[in-house]
This record gives C-alpha cells, structure tokens and sequence, in this order.
C-alpha cells in the first residue's frame, strides 16, 4: 500500500458534518497531500457520512459497494468517518470488506495515526471512541465561504429523544473552552469572516457539563458580541427545555445576534412528544414561545417538524398542523418519520404507512409555504440588512445576499459590495427569493 498523494472527501449530513470534514481536509493538506475534486484522480477516497436519515445511509453504502467492482480499488485507500462509522462500526467491514479504514466522530484527531498505521501494517484500522475528549484544531479547517463560517462550541447530546440516533455515535455533551471559541472567532473575524453560525446538537446545553467555566450559553454569547467587527452570530441547533429567559434576554440585548431562533417542536400531539421523549408538553413550549415574542419581539422562530412517527393518529397530526398554524414559523424543516436501527424508537412498530405520511407530509408543506408567503408579502417595501455573499448564478446583474433571518435577497451592484452589510429596501419576491434595491449609498463596510 503506498502513501497517498492526494484525496478527495465527500461530506452528507448536517453542519457539524461539515466542519467535521473541513477540519479533516486540511490535516490531509498538511499531511502534504493535496485535494482533488475527482474520486478517479485521488489515492484517499474519505466518506464522512451521517446516521441521522436512511437514505443518507443508503446512499454512502451504494457508493462503497460500487468503489469494489471498480477496475482501480487497489490503486486506492477507502476511508469512512463520521456517524455511520460510531453506528456501524466493525460490521462495516463486514459489508464493505474492500474498506480500509473506519475513524468515528470523536476521533477525527487520530486521521493522521489511522494512515500511518494502515500504511505501516497493511490491515485494516479502526477507531470509535464513544465520548470526545481531545480537542480539535479547528485553525486547520478549509472553509469553503468566505465571509460565513461555522464554529463548534459543544458536541454530543443527552437528551435521547427515542427517534435520534446521535447520542449513540456523538456521544455525551461535551463543551469547548469559552476563551478557546473567543479565540477563534476573533482570529476568524481578522481573516474577514463576517459571520459565525454556533454549532452543536444542543447548543443551548453549552456549559452545563462544565460548570467550573462558570459560562453558560447566554454568557458565551455576551463575550462573543464584545469581538470588534463581528456582526452576525447566528447558532443552531436547540432543545426547547434549554432555551431560557437569559438566552431570549440575549436575543433582545446583544447587536449581533441574528433573530431567527431555531425552536424545535417535531410534534403538536402530548401524546406523540412523551413517546418521542422529547420532555416538554405543548403547553410549556407555547408558554415559552410567549415568553420569547415578548421579550424579544422581533424574533422569528424556526422549527423542525416528524410526521409519522409511530403510532400517530389523524388527530395527533391535526394537532401539529394546527398549532403551525397558530404559531406561524419563519422556517420549518419537515420530514417523515423512518426508523433508524439502535435507536429506542424501533421497539414499536413502524405502522403509519408511507402514502398517509407522504400526505401528512406534504399538507404542512403546503401550510408552511402559505404562512411564508403570507410573511414575504408583509416585508414588502421594508428596509432589510444584506450580508452581500456573491453574484447571482441565473444573473450577474445581481448580487445575492441573506438577511439576519435568513432571507435570500438579490439586487443590482458592483462587486466592490462583496463582503459588505448593505441597507435594501424589498419591492418583490418569487418563492423563497426577495427581489431588492440599494436603500442608500454608504455601505456599512465590516471590519476585519
């Protein structure tokens, strides 16, 4: 087996997948090896996968199933990281024997030992830890935006909602050092980074397993707003029950804090909830929605939403669709139920057939897309702030840009405004696009 010269890595999944793989990408380039755009052209072939949705799954185990009637396998060095190799683990092998390697997600540190070992004994390697304990060098990572960056603040999770299966391959929350997060923003926002979104499966948890910080998530975002020149914190993603007073306090308070808040509710039934181990009622989720819109009026929320989780009534799902109604969210991500193997979820039965869920489905996608057209109508002739990213695709007249509650906007300008905050004033919109014009002519230029 030779050292390998170059790799390519393919990254599914959510966010913290991303960073995950970005991180992994550039230990590879100071490995001195170089990244390659083409699985044909590169000696390392990395999977950086994901657990949390079947058919991301499926479609990683078809691409490995396909690498091992390619003509040049033996030619290559094939690697699985992240959620499906802690899920999987040694069984991998079994149904993949053309594998090489399998480093799970609390070990990304150990990529460079995993090679080293694989290329000195020629057997297959592998390594699972099942809690994070070694901090990352997030200043290696090969962000691919360039004014927008994802920073992890906490791994794992210990809520154990019955349908997730992160918990069992990200392990128990583990909080990052809060002067170690401050220290890579500010060095991100002197790179020119003019966004950080916060990552964690909980972020609201921040802290908690480290109470000797004596910094919880409102206090971590207090010092992450004093950074001169960072003008956009955003994060993702919450647990209701962890979502306080000081956290909406922050929302209210803190200049750079975006307000779009993800508020999770995946159910409208009390039922479905205890059976998703979700350990809130509606009730107390709709006192908490109060809570925040009067705190901080400005805020719009987001949510994700499970249709056809296991033993869902007709009348449990018209609870979720009307309480959409009632509350009206921003954004919503709405999916249909599917059993993931090794998660608490599959002792019952999966016995909501797919043609009701795809139904159930589709009913709260159309009753979301009208709630946002609703709400597009209403910002019409507003004067919205534009992080201002890149030109459009379908028109290089036009810049594109994300408002602070994550609304795409076009408009005409010169590229002198990339990588600038510019005041626009809505005048239309198609689907899920505002269509704008400069509201004045003085740039609000970032810092950094």
């Amino acid at each position: 087996m030779r050292n390998p010269k170059s790799f390519f890595i393919r990254t599914y999944g959510c966010q913290m997948n991303e960073l995950d793989g970005d991180v992994m990408a550039g230990m590879l380039e100071k490995r001195g090896l170089q990244r390659t755009d083409s699985e044909n052209d590169a000696d390392l072939l990395l999977y950086n996968t994901c657990s949390v949705r079947d058919l991301a799954e499926r479609k990683v185990m078809g691409k490995l199933g396909q690498l091992g009637r390619s003509k040049n396998r033996r030619s290559k060095i094939i690697g699985v990281t992240g959620c499906m190799a802690n899920n999987k683990k040694n069984s991998l092998f079994k149904k993949i024997p053309h594998l090489d390697f399998v480093l799970g997600t609390n070990n990304i540190h150990q990529l460079g030992e995993i090679l080293d070992d694989l290329l000195t004994k020629e057997e297959q390697q592998i390594k699972t830890d099942d809690r994070f304990s070694h901090e990352l060098d997030y200043s290696l990572a090969t962000r691919p935006d360039k004014y927008k960056a994802y920073v992890s603040i906490i791994r794992g999770c210990n809520k154990h909602c019955t349908y997730c299966i992160v918990p069992y391959t990200r392990g128990k929350e583990v909080s990052r050092p809060p002067e170690s997060i401050v220290l890579e923003c500010q060095q991100l926002v002197d790179q020119g980074y003019q966004e950080i979104t916060l990552l964690g499966q909980n972020v609201n948890s921040y802290g908690k397993d480290t109470p000797e910080t004596n910094c919880l998530f409102h206090d971590l975002l207090a010092k992450l707003d004093q950074i001169n020149g960072l003008r956009r914190v955003r994060f993702m993603t919450s647990h209701p029950c962890d979502i306080t007073p000081a956290l909406m306090e922050a929302v209210r308070d803190l200049p750079s804090l975006c307000e779009l808040i993800h508020f999770p509710m995946q159910a409208g039934s009390d039922r479905v909830l205890r059976k998703m181990h979700r350990i809130y009622t509606i009730g107390e989720y709709l006192e908490k929605i109060e809570q925040f819109r009067q705190i901080a009026p400005n805020v719009r929320l987001g949510t994700d939403i499970i249709v056809g989780f296991p033993t869902e009534t007709d009348e449990d799902f018209e609870e979720t669709y009307r309480l959409m109604e009632e509350i009206e969210y921003s954004l919503a991500f709405i999916f249909a139920y599917s059993p993931r193997k090794g998660t608490p979820a599959t002792r019952w039965k999966d016995d909501i057939p797919e043609e009701v869920k795809q139904e159930r489905l589709h009913r709260l996608l159309a009753l979301q897309e009208s709630i946002n057209k609703k709400e597009r109508e209403s910002m019409l002739g507003e004067t919205v702030e534009v992080l201002v990213e890149k030109r459009s695709r379908r028109d290089s007249q036009l810049l594109k840009g994300l408002t602070r509650c994550w609304k795409n906007v076009l408009f005409p300008g010169e590229d002198a405004l990339l990588g600038t905050l510019q005041k626009v004033r809505l005048h239309s919109f198609t689907h899920s696009t505002f269509f704008a014009e400069k509201a004045d002519e003085n740039p609000m230029r970032l810092i950094g």
